[in-house]
């Protein structure tokens, strides 16, 4: 069976004169920053994770099978996939010199018409049919009997070299280092389209800003009398490098399951794998080391840390797979994560249990969610966007409801920290100086006054904890209340209280 090709209607040439040799671009990573077969995989996944055995029987039958079965079946909105601004703009300008345009890719014809469909550039599409891969050397053999007066290539892999070594100009785009090296050895005039820092795309993609929340299995430590022991911080600063293990690998997986709805969001939409500046199969390589780096560090603290660590992990996923498409509900889990930090922190370091710390912990982190979902209606709302916001459950109609349920939940917190110091901390010998954690309900409420001040004035980042750590005011008021823990934990240095004749 002959590879698959489909043409355009001819359309005019615009120019006198001998027509150039076509130019030839491939799909996956070239004019699309992404790779169309992982895209419908994880979208048969998204649908159903059974689909996993079924794509397993696949296999055995060939890659051009498997592609075939894969795009039959995968539902992909090809006009939100993150294409190659700068290529685009070079295909179109040399279309409009009289260019035939060729998209010759290994993906299947099946979702390469599609992509023919989204981007009416092509005047041809070379693919796959679910018999024989087009891909290196079968590519360059078919573009080479195809037009035999030759062709100019662009491709980005390793792969591409059997069709450069045929093509008469070559193209690199966003290409490796050594893949665009071994290009320009084959001793042909080479145009490049350099790529963006992968590494910086994947520090993002971790969001290791974001391990500022595991500062939270620190807290027990400083209350629960262990701040003067080795032992207890070393565990605890394991416990805080498996949580930042396994969040940063939840990220990368809710952002792999979450692809559609953030192409689709008006500001996720530039997160690195959704851009394609973070390649697929770089998100999926990073999330399955963090998830068994994180896991192997929490066994090595201890079975308790492990167990918390799996708690996290297995409410992480079923947020992702489920609740965050269930209003409140939503808000209420990423409260219940944030708790789950504390706890990990008491099974680390082996203190009581303080159930007022762990319901003003939910209380606040339930606020702050709030605060992002409220954000996210009035972004929705001033970009015209109506109904249901994206990958989510909520509608437009629904943020008074989300703006008291903030601000109750803000304002319960402090309740519930003042009662935590009256009926527990003031009553136990665990701290050196506990009145000085009376800062901290005045702290947090400027801190939660600031947040949502900032949200009516659409001020605020779409992630309040991101947004905190950047924000002045917010640090210098974070700074306060780590000064007081500290006091409390370790009580006023001598000096200091013989200066005030204490």
């Amino acid at each position: 069976m002959a590879v698959a090709s489909v043409r355009r209607a001819e359309r005019p040439t615009p120019i006198l004169g001998r027509r150039p040799v076509p130019l030839v671009i491939d799909l996956d990573g070239t004019l699309l920053r992404t790779d169309l077969l992982l895209e419908g995989a994880v979208s048969l996944l998204r649908q159903n994770l059974l689909m996993l055995f079924a794509m397993l029987l696949w296999l055995p039958r060939g890659r051009a099978y498997f592609k075939r079965k894969v795009a039959e079946r995968a539902v992909l909105d090809i006009a939100t996939m993150p294409a190659n601004a700068a290529l685009l703009a070079h295909i179109e300008a040399e279309r409009a010199q009289g260019r035939e345009i060729v998209l010759a890719t290994a993906a299947d014809e099946l979702m390469a018409l599609k992509v023919m469909q989204a981007f009416p550039v092509f005047d041809r599409v070379v693919a796959s049919d679910g018999v024989k891969n087009l891909k290196g050397a079968a590519k360059a053999a078919q573009l080479a009997t195809l037009y035999p007066q030759g062709f100019d290539y662009a491709g980005n892999a390793a792969a591409d070299l059997p069709v450069w070594a045929r093509a008469q100009n070559i193209i690199v785009v966003e290409a490796p280092r050594g893949v665009a090296r071994a290009a320009r050895a084959l001793g042909k005039p080479v145009q490049e389209f350099p790529a963006a820092s992968r590494l910086r795309a994947l520090a993002k993609g971790l969001r290791l800003h974001q391990w500022a929340k595991n500062g939270l299995v620190f807290l027990p430590l400083l209350i629960g009398g262990k701040a003067g022991e080795p032992a207890a911080w070393g565990l605890a600063a394991a416990a805080f490098l498996a949580l930042g293990l396994v969040a940063s690998a939840s990220y990368l997986l809710n952002d792999l399951l979450d692809l559609p709805h953030d192409r689709a969001h008006w500001s996720k939409r530039e997160r690195p794998l959704a851009s394609g500046r973070l390649p697929l199969p770089a998100g999926i390589a990073a999330t399955i080391l963090g998830l068994a780096g994180g896991l192997a560090v929490a066994l090595a603290a201890g079975p308790a840390v492990l167990v918390g660590v799996l708690a996290y992990l297995a409410l992480t996923l079923t947020y992702s797979a489920w609740l965050k498409r269930v209003p409140m509900l939503d808000a209420l889990t990423l409260g219940s994560l944030f708790t789950l930090r504390i706890a990990v922190g008491v099974a680390a370091v082996s203190v009581a249990w303080s159930p007022w710390l762990l319901t003003f912990s939910m209380f606040l982190f339930t606020s702050l969610s709030f605060a992002k979902r409220h954000t996210e209606l009035r972004g929705a709302a001033k970009r015209g966007r109506s109904g249901k916001l994206s990958g989510r459950g909520y509608q437009s109609a629904d943020e008074p409801v989300v703006l008291a349920f903030g601000i109750a939940a803000g304002l319960a917190s402090v309740v519930i920290f003042i009662l935590y110091l009256a009926n527990e901390a003031f009553r136990h010998a665990v701290l050196a100086a506990p009145l000085a954690l009376w800062v901290f309900p005045m702290v947090l409420v400027l801190f939660m006054g600031r947040v949502w001040l900032l949200a009516g004035r659409d001020e605020l980042h779409d992630d309040p904890v991101a947004f905190a750590v950047k924000d002045r005011p917010s640090l210098a008021l974070a700074g306060i209340a780590g000064l007081a823990f500290g006091i409390a934990a370790f009580g006023l240095p001598q000096g200091f209280l013989a200066g005030w004749g204490l």
